[in-house]
């Protein structure tokens, strides 16, 4: 989390996607300019833990204010998790072109714009939060986020987290429900190296189903790990490239 791994909200871009070009001049964030990194040099554990507490205590004040904002324009709010490569950005390609109704997406990236300037090609709003050294996006990162996007009101809201298994977890961004989306290639045997993700999902999208003939997972195995740290979560079997079972997924978002 925010007090160890060494990531922080100051260094958050903001891009607004919408209907221009990606910015031209974009390159790797470095570390040559000083900042505070106040968990790393605070060797008491007893500091650590409130520096932790603090951490979490502020972003949670942010979750609420976001989450009273959405509710109050109708915007339902989805929070979008996976490790790097399940395939989220292309569910929600496919998402906002078949759902018929509005949709905007925050997309999180510690990089680049091009996810971003993929759902726009699709046909939605979106709004890019580059993290640099950051691991997750954080509710003051999505609050900045729309006021630069700015919903429609009545509309779907997807936040395309960060991509990794661990922090995206522990971080209220103001959301009404959070999706974990792990794919056939990946293995069977995340929900319990990564129970903290599935145990704060809502739902598990388990994608990629069309390349199950060619790898070694048991979907069997998926579910049930899934639902011993989480016995209420749904699992839903798709494929985002070829579309089997999609309607599923849809149905689910309402």
């Amino acid at each position: 989390m925010c007090a160890t791994c060494g990531c922080g909200e100051d260094e958050a871009r903001v891009t607004l996607v919408d209907g221009a070009d990606p910015p031209e001049h974009e390159h790797p964030h470095g570390h040559e300019h000083p900042h505070p990194h106040p968990g790393a040099v605070l060797d008491a554990r007893t500091h650590t833990l409130e520096l932790e507490v603090a951490v979490l205590a502020r972003n949670d004040e942010t979750a609420g204010r976001n989450r009273a904002w959405l509710t109050g324009r109708g915007i339902t709010a989805v929070n979008l998790m996976s490790s790097p490569g399940a395939g989220k950005t292309t569910l929600l390609e496919r998402t906002i072109r078949d759902l018929g109704r509005p949709v905007s997406v925050i997309e999180g990236d510690q990089e680049t714009v091009f996810d971003a300037a993929r759902i726009r090609a699709a046909g939605a709003r979106a709004v890019q939060v580059n993290t640099g050294a950051g691991c997750h996006l954080d509710a003051s990162m999505v609050e900045r986020a729309l006021a630069a996007l700015r919903p429609e009101p009545g509309s779907l809201l997807v936040v395309e987290n960060v991509g990794n298994l661990v922090c995206p977890a522990l971080f209220d961004l103001g959301e009404a429900r959070k999706v974990v989306v792990i794919s056939v290639t990946e293995g069977d045997d995340k929900p319990l190296k990564y129970p903290h993700m599935f145990a704060a999902a809502d739902l598990v999208v388990l994608n990629k189903t069309d390349l199950l003939p060619y790898v070694e997972f048991d979907p069997e195995r998926l579910v049930r790990d899934a639902r011993q740290v989480n016995p209420d979560v749904q699992v839903l079997p798709v494929s985002a490239r070829t579309g089997a079972n999609v309607q599923d997924w849809y149905d689910w978002l309402g």
